[in-house]
């Protein structure tokens, strides 16, 4: 749950290919929309050919403002780059959501940016949802939950312990140092 002082709310969600990805994605996509949040994506990697076709199969409600989404690469993480396309991109009458996917270093980077630009313009509270590929990140996926506020699933937002059965981030903590 999101501290009351808190400015960057951050979700995890794995997925296992790029069809998963998009396939998970849509529906929660679609209900942001008919919400008016505002969705950004920095992606490591081009989604636009497989949510292009997706949407069209799928016939969701608002497939023109899903394809207006930029589902390309961003590949820069620099964070002039970064500020410049969230000065830009965020709206600072909606509610905004941050869609994050690739490599670690790629996610860490960004998640790094997006703090550092609200600190520095006083900027409005954002989510962040992280995509993580569960083949390339299965060895981290409790520490990945420790940074992790809430889950996003096929069925929504949901608290980590509702997804993952046991959960808590002091007992998880403690076996990870048993290791």
């Amino acid at each position: 749950m999101k501290k009351e002082n808190q400015r960057v709310e951050k979700l995890c969600s794995f997925y296992v290919s790029d069809w998963h990805f998009a396939t998970m994605l849509l529906p929660y996509i679609n209900h942001q929309i008919e919400k008016q949040v505002n969705v950004i994506t920095l992606l490591e990697n081009n989604s636009a050919e497989n949510i292009e076709i997706l949407v069209k199969k799928l016939n969701l409600k608002n497939e023109e403002e899903i394809l207006q989404i930029r589902w390309e690469e961003i590949n820069s993480k620099k964070y002039a780059d970064i500020e410049q396309l969230l000065d830009l991109e965020i709206n600072k009458e909606k509610e905004n959501i941050v869609l994050i996917n690739g490599s670690r270093d790629y996610i860490e980077r960004n998640n790094e940016n997006i703090e550092k630009w609200v600190e520095k313009t006083d900027g409005e509270n954002i989510k962040i949802i992280n995509f993580f590929e569960v083949t390339e990140f299965n060895h981290h996926i409790v520490e990945i939950l420790n940074s992790h506020d809430r889950v996003l699933n096929t069925s929504g937002e949901k608290e980590i312990a509702e997804v993952f059965e046991g959960y808590t981030k002091q007992e998880i903590k403690q076996a990870v140092g048993n290791v």
